[in-house]
């Protein structure tokens, strides 16, 4: 395989195991070597600014947070879009009649105004503990790029009832993560492409939720995790192993990327 100029990486259930904080050496080998090949890695998350993960010995070239949401680089904003302010406080309503705990977030603070079972395993995938905040509505009427909570797909319509421009994404059957309607990895993946004036064939992802689907869409090569759920393999162009079995390495090997680990 030829002509990759870009590598977008989902973090959890991809480049890391779930609820495992560092990858493995195979898995850093491979970004390194990547990026020693003049491939600009893109970390493609659906954590937050603050709650993106540092991996040992890699610096990312490029950052999509939030599921899209908030897209930068180190120089550079490239791409940011709230969540509408009267959605937030719809939601905070809805979320309130459903006896619901939510959790909000931007660049720079991610608070709760409670906390149940399912929220605190959600961030636990990550190795996140949130704080709950007692100036929580207060800080609703800042820019708010994500917000979280325990749910499940028929509850949907019920929390985002009466909002006009936030949409659900989610990679985990019992909790969501709420997001700009306009926003999405696939979205960001784009604005990543214009701002490096790279074309689609030039891409490449890899990723394993629900909210990776438009992100491997948006590249010339969508690669899911061999622990990816169904619908992801399904419109994926290919798929590796798992995420425990260093797939996203013996992808690349196999496909002329990099060159073997002789560790």
């Amino acid at each position: 395989m030829s002509g990759i100029k870009i590598a977008f990486f989902d973090v959890d259930g991809t480049l890391l195991s779930l609820g495992i904080k560092e990858p493995s050496d195979k898995t850093i080998y491979t970004l390194k070597e990547l990026q020693k090949n003049g491939v600009i890695l893109c970390m493609a998350t659906g954590r937050g600014v603050l709650a993106r993960p540092k991996l040992k010995g890699i610096q990312f070239d490029a950052y999509i947070t939030f599921n899209g949401s908030y897209c930068f680089t180190d120089e550079k904003m490239i791409h940011s879009c709230p969540i509408p302010k009267s959605d937030v406080l719809q939601i905070l309503e809805n979320t309130r009649k459903m006896g619901r705990a939510m959790v909000i977030s931007n660049d720079k603070f991610i608070v709760a105004n409670g906390m149940d079972e399912d929220l605190k395993t959600y961030f636990s995938f990550g190795g996140e503990s949130i704080a709950i905040d007692e100036k929580f509505d207060d800080k609703c009427a800042d820019d708010i790029y994500q917000i979280m909570l325990s749910c499940v797909n028929s509850e949907y319509e019920k929390i985002l009832c009466g909002t006009k421009g936030t949409a659900v994404t989610a990679w985990w059957d019992r909790a969501a993560d709420l997001i700009p309607s306009e926003s999405g990895k696939g979205r960001a993946v784009k604005s990543i492409l214009d701002y490096y004036g790279f074309s689609k064939q030039e891409a490449i992802a890899f990723g394993d939720g629900r909210n990776d689907i438009e992100m491997l869409g948006a590249v010339g090569m969508g690669i899911a995790m061999g622990n990816a759920g169904d619908e992801v393999k399904a419109i994926a162009d290919a798929i590796c192993k798992n995420v425990e079995d260093d797939g996203i390495y013996h992808y690349c090997v196999e496909n002329g990327l990099i060159e073997p680990s002789q560790a």
